[in-house]
């Protein structure tokens, strides 16, 4: 059990994330993303005339258990396997939260933004539900989420998974560099 409760180095996830391309692969000809399951939920709970749901959803279905696999295993390591320890954060970037107000490490991530109250304010409206329909609109508008197209995309060697990859990275550059320190400082 202590092997679950420790934190673990970054190639061991990348390593089961990889195998998880062959194995779908393997399994059944599937394909990894999750962007594609808002697109499944409503074609299963909204049967309306609506063309862009019109299609065998029924297919789809691991997909949703998959992500709804994801969301039991975040509940199980938030509650179960909870590190009661302040999570550990580099002194520089300690320093920058700090000069946008940011200070409270208890949490997985930042109380400071990601919180009921912050979320009736400017900067917390601006991240969590502007920046969330940003999310939703361009995995929508490039035919995939991260994980399609970074992870699926790119071993399978499709050329345009390469080319929304590297949009991927420089939007996050972008946001991360020039962006966000913006809306830290509303």
């Amino acid at each position: 059990m202590s092997i679950l409760t420790q934190p673990w180095s970054w190639w061991a996830a990348g390593i089961i994330i990889g195998l998880i391309v062959p194995i779908l692969l393997i399994i059944g000809n599937k394909h990894f993303g999750l962007s594609a399951n808002l697109r499944h939920t409503c074609a299963a709970c909204y049967p309306a005339n609506i063309q862009f749901f019109k299609y065998e959803w029924k297919k789809e279905t691991w997909n949703m258990f998959f992500a709804g696999g994801i969301l039991v295993g975040a509940l199980i390591a938030a509650t179960l396997l909870a590190d009661p320890e302040p999570v550990k954060v580099a002194p520089a970037l300690a320093q920058d939260l700090q000069s946008y107000g940011i200070s409270d490490y208890s949490n997985m991530v930042p109380n400071d933004i990601y919180s009921w109250e912050s979320l009736f304010t400017l900067r917390g409206f601006v991240l969590l539900v502007f920046g969330g329909f940003l999310v939703g609109f361009g995995s929508r508008y490039a035919g995939g989420c991260t994980s399609g197209h970074s992870i699926m995309g790119l071993s399978n060697l499709q050329i345009p998974s390469l080319i929304v990859t590297i949009f991927f990275m420089i939007g996050g550059i972008i946001m991360s560099n020039f962006l966000l320190p913006f809306i830290m400082a509303l």
